[in-house]
């Protein structure tokens, strides 16, 4: 051996930050559960993951190319608001679970990792999904912007700039709502606020996008023109970001640099203070979220979920031993989980949001009352929320516990699916419905066309079995990954086109004088289509582990 020689050179170590987003981006791409899970055929990036999702937000961005002869402005408008709602949705909804992960925290916070890097590194895989969605969206509306009346060549650039920007924007909003949660309240109520805030920012997001859109249908230039009519222009986002690709790309127009401005300093003081000042709550906040709190003493006697339970209807509704059970299990997932709260919630929020902004946008000047189609296809929404609510019940950061079904006599999934099925009816769809109708009843004169409401209830017990259809549906038996909520937004593009064809249908029955035929013959078809869907999941087995 040559004591001179040298030692082997050694590789500079990766800075923690590329290494956090290497990490957290694989945990996004393969989930964080290794059952069933191949190397060769698990994906290598975001577009392989989403591949399906991004060719239908590609194909729904098509629509943009009906502007391809408008102004820059009406482009643009259209593109960043459908923009900030799939962006804002799919953040709101994925934050809780990126954020915020108890396993996480027994983990790194034991490391020489500065809460600054670890925030950035979930915030930059959060944004570049989003500017996947958002790429694959907007890709029609690049093309059409070029065609446009005082488009160019331009439009591309800049509106590419204005979309990352956008969905910075999106990011660091949900992220700051977090942030003054955290440090505003404490940990006996942060649980709670964090769902309530999620709520709102979802709830924000849908009814700023559909309010700034009928507002603008038809006057896009008047209001835009930041007079002292039209001042509350500058509090809209998606505003701000369409006068950033008109100022660029487009008219250049004195109130287009003003919103372009607007957005330039709004995405920059939101990410200076969700980034930068709040940063050291973070680490302090997933800290608490980690620690086990005392718990509160409760006062003697039943449950209020066992009181009714065991009383008429629901006695007779839960006769089985093992859906009761299920029952029971899901309603409190439902009213004390943070988890679930944070993922069922603010994905069952907007099938209410919805419905209101199309009973309020419908009222006529001069009668005041919503026309026969709009109550038709806010009822429709309601009838999907048993479906989104099962489909989101199904996920949980303990689904490992959910193996004991397995274990237990029982011979197939269908009693959890049940026991699930009617906890979602029961705390989520018939709470909503009872508000609709209320609602309904005070913005509506014409009382005779809240019968349109019938098709959408009617519907519910068929959209309440699509999620069992194989035994799917049992609840919290499947592990969390962020990729489901990417495809969110798509699911509301679905739920969109089987609204406007029932509610169509509806309306049109309604218009024509043959209504309850109409709602005799649905109640056939759903009739029928409950009972197949019923056995078919009767005979449905446990699907393989692997």
């Amino acid at each position: 051996m040559n004591p001179a020689a040298s030692p082997p050179p050694t590789t500079a170590a990766a800075p923690p930050g590329r290494v956090l987003r290497r990490l957290f981006l694989t945990l996004f791409l393969r989930g964080r559960s290794a059952r069933g899970l191949q190397k060769e055929g698990a994906p290598k990036s975001v577009g392989q993951k989403l591949a399906l999702t991004l060719v239908f937000y590609a194909l729904f961005g098509l629509f943009a190319l009906g502007f391809r002869h408008q102004p820059v402005l009406a482009l643009s408008v259209y593109l960043h608001l459908m923009t900030f709602l799939f962006l804002g949705m799919f953040v709101a909804a994925s934050a809780g679970e990126v954020l915020f992960n108890k396993e996480e925290g027994d983990i790194l916070l034991h490391r020489p990792v500065t809460p600054r890097a670890l925030l950035w590194a979930k915030i930059g895989v959060l944004v570049q999904v989003s500017l996947w969605l958002a790429g694959a969206f907007n890709l029609g509306g690049l093309w059409a912007g070029i065609g446009a009346s005082d488009g160019g060549w331009w439009f591309p650039v800049a509106h590419a700039i204005s979309t990352t920007l956008e969905a910075l924007f999106c990011t660091g909003c949900v992220v700051l709502v977090y942030q003054l949660c955290l440090r505003w309240f404490g940990r006996e109520r942060l649980d709670g606020l964090m769902t309530t805030a999620q709520v709102i920012v979802t709830v924000a997001v849908v009814a700023g996008s559909q309010l700034l859109s009928q507002v603008m249908t038809g006057q896009l230039g008047e209001v835009l023109k930041l007079s002292a009519h039209s001042w509350w222009i500058g509090l809209l986002p998606p505003a701000w970001f369409a006068g950033f690709d008109d100022a660029f790309a487009g008219s250049g127009t004195g109130s287009s640099w003003l919103l372009a401005s607007l957005a330039l300093v709004a995405t920059a003081a939101v990410l200076w203070l969700a980034f930068g000042k709040l940063a050291r709550n973070y680490a302090t906040g997933l800290q608490t979220l980690s620690e086990a709190l005392p718990a509160r003493p409760r006062p003697a006697g039943r449950r209020w979920v066992d009181v009714l339970v065991k009383a008429p209807p629901l006695r007779w509704w839960l006769r089985d031993p093992v859906a009761r059970a299920a029952f029971l299990l899901s309603v409190a997932y439902l009213v004390r989980d943070r988890d679930v709260k944070l993922r069922v919630y603010p994905g069952v929020a907007p099938m209410l949001v919805f419905p209101v902004m199309f009973l309020v946008m419908s009222r006529t000047g001069g009668h005041g009352s919503a026309s026969s189609f709009q109550v038709a296809v806010a009822s429709a929404y309601l009838g999907l929320i048993p479906l989104l609510g099962l489909n989101l019940l199904q996920y949980s950061q303990q689904w490992q516990a959910a193996d004991l079904f397995r274990s237990a006599p029982i011979p197939g999934p269908a009693p959890l699916c049940h026991g699930a099925r009617r906890a979602v009816l029961c705390v989520l769809t018939l709470p909503m419905l009872v508000l609709y109708g209320l609602l309904a009843w005070v913005l509506t004169n014409d009382r005779s066309q809240l019968v349109l409401v019938l098709p959408g209830i009617i519907s519910l017990p068929v959209y309440a079995m699509i999620p069992s259809l194989g035994g799917r549906a049992v609840p919290l038996s499947m592990p969390t990954e962020e990729a489901k909520s990417a495809k969110r937004g798509l699911t509301m593009v679905g739920v969109l086109f089987i609204a406007m064809v029932l509610s169509g249908l509806a309306s049109w029955a309604w218009a024509g004088g043959w209504f309850w035929w109409f709602i005799a013959a649905e109640t056939v078809l759903v009739a029928a289509a409950y009972v197949a869907l019923h056995v078919a999941l009767a005979t449905a087995r446990w699907a393989p582990m692997e």
